[in-house]
């Protein structure tokens, strides 16, 4: 039997694990992590499960694949909102310093409200064998290989202390209190009580809670 039943349009020979996914991102968009199924994607694609199983491993080596997309989508919204935003007037280091921070923040809940799908697969549970953090130390080491956001984050914090305006003894682990933050607030729009909050509402949340992040880490 044909491993290939008539490749829907946009799938070319020889970028079959791309055009596999991009279906399965499409899958989570709809559904979350849940909706990756290896088989679906296969059968968006046109192709048999066979053929999909000669690119992945399996059901976790597909949503690995598409967690990292939803990474990768994830830090281009950051990385977006601060192309908009542009330098602050007057070229102080400091203030481009927090306005980097604020806009990653803002691009980081953007990407999670418009994204709902793709952002709870970025941060999903594939399997200890996929997990790419290090330890080199205490906390403080604490590092998720994969994640691009992470490291503008990590980024922003030390260009927060290179300016010299972040307050004493802050700088240790303080990237982990301010994604605990924006993550949970991220989580309550889309899961919590803030699902149904107006936009005008929500967006001056969003603006308090980086604000109030920012706040109790500089000076």
């Amino acid at each position: 039997m044909s491993e290939v039943r008539g490749a829907k349009a946009g799938y070319h020979h020889g970028d079959l694990r791309n055009a596999l996914v991009e279906a399965a991102a499409e899958l989570a968009r709809g559904g979350g992590p849940e909706a990756v199924v290896l088989r679906e994607a296969a059968r968006r694609v046109g192709v048999s499960p066979t053929a999909a199983y000669r690119h992945f491993d399996g059901q976790a080596d597909l949503l690995q694949a598409v967690k990292d997309d939803g990474q990768r989508r994830l830090a281009e919204s950051m990385e977006a909102v601060i192309a908009e935003a542009g330098p602050p007037p007057g070229g102080d280091p400091a203030d481009a310093a927090r306005a980097r921070l604020m806009a990653l923040g803002l691009g980081y809940v953007r990407f999670a409200v418009g994204e709902p799908g793709m952002y709870r697969t970025a941060f999903c549970r594939v399997g200890a064998e996929h997990e790419k953090w290090t330890r080199e130390g205490g906390a403080a080491e604490l590092r998720p290989g994969d994640a691009r956001s992470f490291r503008l984050l990590v980024g922003a914090m030390d260009a927060l202390d290179a300016a010299g305006v972040m307050r004493p003894g802050s700088r240790t682990g303080a990237e982990f209190a301010a994604w605990s933050a924006v993550h949970g607030l991220a989580m309550l729009i889309l899961d919590g009580p803030l699902h149904d909050a107006p936009p005008p509402q929500r967006d001056a949340i969003i603006t308090r809670t980086l604000t109030t992040v920012l706040d109790g880490l500089t000076v």
